[in-house]
């Protein structure tokens, strides 16, 4: 028996979840319909599938897909970039969508998790991708990227160790972080010499909540 004060059918949606706001649509540009297709696939198939929690659907937008964009703003004008740990596709779909200039790689050891991303890819249209289902480390010695991005994949001394070896010469590994950053780049600062890496902490501003998101970019200095 369902309580008459309980939302059900299509109205769940529309409650739960929140909204891209203008702000939102013109961080993306010409991107957004791209995005809001992957937003959409994600509200509808992305719990079922097992790629984000139930609590984290109602704030897709803000806590995945606007926090991934903050990486746009350190990527090459040109070149490649590999995403280590791609999970659902943050921040490695959103940068292809927003930047089909660049040539993205997708790495992830899980058979499902890549399905996913194949299928996003076909969905979307994406002729910039490539994914593979690889650990980071099981790409040593078959090339280097100009920029290695990842979010939620390790603490920065361990993301140093697995991705050290992926960034081209004069490249930069990309890690999107929260609050912690500059205590996690602190630790690290004997693998970032170590690498031969100088890192920088920058703080991005949410468009759609109050907490901000810090990219921490490990550029090579050899």
């Amino acid at each position: 028996m369902t309580n008459d004060l309980t939302p059900t059918g299509p109205e769940v949606r529309e409650i739960d979840v929140e909204q891209p706001t203008e702000a939102v649509r013109k961080l993306f540009g010409l991107s957004f319909p791209a995005i809001e297709e992957y937003a959409r696939l994600l509200e509808d198939e992305g719990e079922v599938r097992g790629l984000i929690g139930p609590h984290e659907r109602p704030r897709l937008w803000s806590r995945h897909l606007v926090n991934s964009a903050a990486v746009l703003d350190f990527l090459p004008r040109s070149g490649q970039v590999l995403d280590v740990g791609s999970g659902a596709g943050f921040p490695g779909i959103v940068i292809a969508a927003a930047r089909p200039d660049l040539d993205v790689h997708l790495a992830e050891p899980m058979q499902r998790r890549c399905e996913w991303l194949e299928d996003v890819v076909g969905a979307l249209g994406l002729d910039n991708v490539t994914v593979h289902q690889v650990r980071a480390e099981e790409l040593r010695g078959k090339g280097r990227a100009d920029v290695v991005t990842a979010r939620a994949v390790a603490n920065m001394s361990k993301l140093i160790k697995l991705t050290s070896k992926l960034i081209a010469p004069h490249g930069s590994l990309v890690a999107l972080k929260g609050r912690r950053a500059p205590d996690e780049v602190e630790t690290a600062a004997g693998e970032l010499k170590r690498h031969h890496l100088d890192a920088v902490i920058h703080e991005v501003p949410s468009v759609m909540e109050d907490e901000s998101t810090f990219v921490v970019v490990c550029r090579r200095h050899e």
